[in-house]
């Protein structure tokens, strides 16, 4: 995956707090690419169940020294993290319990919140700003004005989202700006990217099937009828860029104004 080409899984951010320091029950252990999900805990509470186990009967998460499969629960919605999609499954996931809003940052009186918003020091929301659904914005961000920022996405500390973007659905990391007049849809963005205006990622197929995408060669159906694009770390985009859905592409890679990414860049090259 492009994004973990420099962030190793157990510490990518999932809702901008790292994997591996997400919260566990008292006494648990768990794997280190699992997600464990509030209702799973609560469930294995409650049941004193011992160890949770994956619709696969793969284990997630164990009480004590060594799971117990004989005080096992399976879980129905935690899950192991294997494929890039999975991040945005679980920054999803995490996003539908945010109970409520914590405003640190400033909000403008004319931008519109409606969901629930965690807000970092020093982050500014300009203008004509509308979030929709649960979002989470990091420290020191710029956001707008006239931006449209819809649930489920978090936003990594020190970015920029510009005039008139639109986010929805997305992992965005730290350090990233996203250009004005641009589109990023059920997509993960890495740390330091920077989008030309009016780089746009598609995210839905016209025959309103399943996308798939390359994995070791071979296509795999991803089970999401909405997938834009992962974007590794340093990349950079030319104006006009359009991105074709379930597309990758790897760290410090360009693209030149008006490419069409319609297959993966592997490489740090520029297309």
């Amino acid at each position: 995956m492009p994004v973990l080409q420099t962030t190793p899984l157990e510490h990518f951010p999932v809702g901008n707090i790292p994997l591996s320091q997400h919260s566990l029950l008292p006494g648990w252990q768990k794997h280190p690419h699992a997600w464990i999900s509030v209702v799973d805990w609560t469930a294995a509470e409650q049941s004193a169940s011992l160890t949770i186990l994956d619709d696969q009967e793969r284990v997630l998460a164990w009480h004590g020294n060594e799971p117990d499969l004989a005080q096992s629960m399976t879980a129905f919605h935690s899950f192991l993290l294997t494929h890039s999609w999975d991040l945005l499954k679980a920054n999803e996931e995490y996003l539908s319990h945010l109970a409520q809003s914590n405003i640190v940052g400033e909000i403008h009186p004319n931008a519109v919140i409606e969901g629930n918003v965690s807000l970092g020091i020093g982050a500014r929301i300009l203008p004509g700003v509308f979030i929709e659904g649960n979002v989470i914005i990091g420290d020191y961000c710029k956001i707008g004005p006239n931006c449209y920022i819809r649930g489920a996405t978090s936003i990594g500390d020190h970015c920029h989202i510009g005039q008139s973007v639109e986010i929805k659905n997305s992992v965005i990391l730290s350090h990233t700006s996203i250009g004005h007049l641009s589109y990023v849809g059920d997509s993960v963005i890495g740390k330091k990217v920077n989008f030309g205006a009016g780089t746009i990622i598609s995210n839905f197929r016209h025959d309103g099937k399943n996308h798939r995408t390359m994995v070791d060669g071979c296509l795999v159906d991803t089970g999401r009828r909405k997938f834009g694009a992962i974007i590794g770390d340093h990349v950079h985009t030319g104006i006009h860029t359009s991105i074709y859905p379930g597309r990758k592409i790897a760290a410090h890679a360009t693209t030149r104004p008006g490419a069409i990414v319609n297959y993966d860049i592997s490489s740090p090259s520029s297309l």
